[in-house]
């Protein structure tokens, strides 16, 4: 079975930043409500002028300087999100037009909320593997503040916006990989769609969203590390979806595991569903703090109700 190798990528974030003081004057919430119950401190938001599409491209666009590869190499182009701005074409087909990806390769949108860019991940896989070609470009991206009702605090603190990419290849049998996803249909999150006339705005169950995430990360984590035989130990970082700062704590706590290793970037992003794992991963590369050939997992949860896991190892080739 053929793995894949991290070698690049790269992220975008919108022209707006919000604050939690910022939210304290439009709801009735504070900055010590909202960090003390998510760990947020700021998200961003799209300007008028940008939308999922937009960063998507911009995202899309420097993984693809990064890794090297002229736009002929990519074998197809997968895309994560619940908030591209329109039914077609696909954010993924605009990202093909955009960077001038060949005409006969693969481009398509793919719909698991906060688990999307590991199930855009296996469809990759899935089309190198079927299709030919060694490359594949796939992202996460979202525009969650046009979903949103911005005067219900449980769900207007904790969305942002952004985008994040990442360039694959296929790999040897040899080098470590491991994927697992799963689904249960459940309205705990809900959305009525892109922001349209008449569509529902996010709603979710909290409580039900934490049960749920708490019982599904380490389940994900521990069917991963199981199918690779490796152990918390051998992973360099673990890169959950950033939903919550209590939901990683309290598995951390509950794993016995070393919490340095779970990379956290919710303070300053918020929960960006799809984008939220690429954009971590990109900062992580981009600061120096995820090094050649270490070994991650990365683990989403979330609307559907969706998740998923995945090891790999990270070997840029723009480094």
């Amino acid at each position: 079975m053929n793995s894949l190798q991290l070698i690049a990528t790269g992220g975008a974030l919108p022209g707006r930043t919000v604050t939690n003081q910022d939210l304290s004057r439009t709801v009735d919430t504070s900055d010590e409500w909202i960090t003390t119950r998510t760990g947020i401190r700021t998200r961003h938001y799209c300007t008028e002028e940008e939308n999922a599409a937009t960063l998507a491209i911009r995202a899309a666009r420097q993984a693809l300087e990064r890794s090297g590869l002229q736009p002929e190499q990519i074998g197809c182009c997968v895309c994560a999100t619940l908030s591209a701005p329109d039914a077609t074409p696909s954010v993924a087909c605009q990202v093909q037009a955009a960077l001038g990806l060949p005409e006969d390769r693969p481009a398509l949108d793919v719909n698991a909320a906060c688990s999307g860019f590991l199930y855009a991940t296996a469809v990759a896989r899935g089309l190198l593997t079927t299709m030919g070609g060694q490359y594949g470009l796939v992202i996460g991206c979202e525009a969650l503040s046009r979903l949103m009702d911005p005067a219900d605090r449980s769900t207007c603190v904790l969305f942002g916006d952004g985008a994040g990419a990442a360039v694959y290849r296929l790999g040897a049998e040899t080098t470590p990989f491991a994927l697992t996803l799963g689904a249960r249909g459940n309205a705990a999150i809900h959305a009525g769609g892109p922001s349209r006339t008449g569509s529902a705005p996010i709603s979710m169950d909290g409580r039900a969203v934490f049960r749920f995430a708490v019982e599904a990360l380490p389940r994900c984590l521990y069917t991963v590390l199981e199918d690779t035989g490796m152990t918390l130990e051998d992973l360099a970082w673990v890169v959950c979806h950033q939903a919550n700062s209590r939901i990683i704590d309290h598995c951390v706590r509950a794993l016995h595991a070393d919490g340095e290793k779970f990379y956290k970037n919710m303070d300053r992003h918020g929960n960006t569903s799809a984008a939220s794992i690429p954009v971590a991963l990109n900062e992580l590369a981009e600061t120096g703090k995820l090094q050649p050939g270490q070994t991650i997992a990365c683990i989403g949860f979330g609307g559907g109700l969706t998740w998923g896991g995945m090891i790999l190892q990270y070997d840029p080739l723009w480094q």
